[in-house]
């Protein structure tokens, strides 16, 4: 079993990549964001927090997201049950539960803080996060994306004072979770500069030599 966190500013295709690696490699992807608005589109308690939170491209509490996020790995850290119903939980799959080989978590961690947290965890449900992967693309590409996104979905936290205010929140809490992990050895940065499949061949090179190691 290989766990991996995806990381990149907002706009570097953390969700397209995870998406397609988790349907590749048959991982569990966990998108934080997807958990999130889940919770938004089902008026549930935490969701009624976190939605003016995220309007304004505010980074949502630890409390929220660490609940969230516990949830779904605790829900996948077990055999399943046959009996069970689909687990609603699982955003990235379609189709009866099964226990992947891997898991992968996109949009968490944020903040160092958050880091430290998720390793407390991982090790509680016996998981390790064994491969960090940086998606590095140019902040004008960023704006861009963010923008051609926003005309298609009609997100409202993807304004142009939302965008601006998000990335630079991204720069200030969210780059030194790149160093807090460089130390362990198990950050590679990949160049998502380019085409989604370009992105994706990277990203599965450093995937296949981690599994094969």
């Amino acid at each position: 079993m290989i766990n991996i966190v995806i990381f990149g500013a907002p706009g570097a295709g953390k969700g397209t990549q995870a998406t397609l690696l988790a349907e590749k490699y048959d991982f569990l992807h966990i998108s934080t964001g997807d958990l999130l608005r889940q919770e938004v589109r089902l008026q549930t308690p935490i969701g009624l927090r976190a939605k003016a939170i995220m309007d304004r491209g505010d980074l949502v509490g630890d409390d929220i997201v660490v609940q969230l996020l516990h949830r779904a790995l605790q829900q996948r850290s077990t055999l399943p049950n046959p009996d069970a119903q689909e687990d609603p939980w699982d955003v990235a799959r379609k189709g009866p539960s099964h226990r992947p080989e891997g898991c992968i978590i996109d949009g968490f961690p944020r903040t160092v803080q958050q880091a430290q947290t998720l390793e407390f965890v991982t090790r509680r449900l016996k998981r390790n996060i064994d491969l960090i992967i940086a998606i590095d693309v140019p902040r004008d590409e960023l704006i861009r994306r963010i923008h051609e996104r926003a005309a298609i979905s009609g997100r409202s936290d993807d304004t142009e004072e939302v965008i601006r205010h998000r990335l630079d929140l991204y720069d200030r809490q969210t780059q030194p979770v790149l160093d807090y992990y460089r130390l362990s050895g198990r950050l590679t940065t990949i160049d998502g500069s380019g085409e989604i499949s370009q992105t994706n061949n990277r990203i599965c090179r450093v995937i296949d030599r981690a599994l094969r190691s």
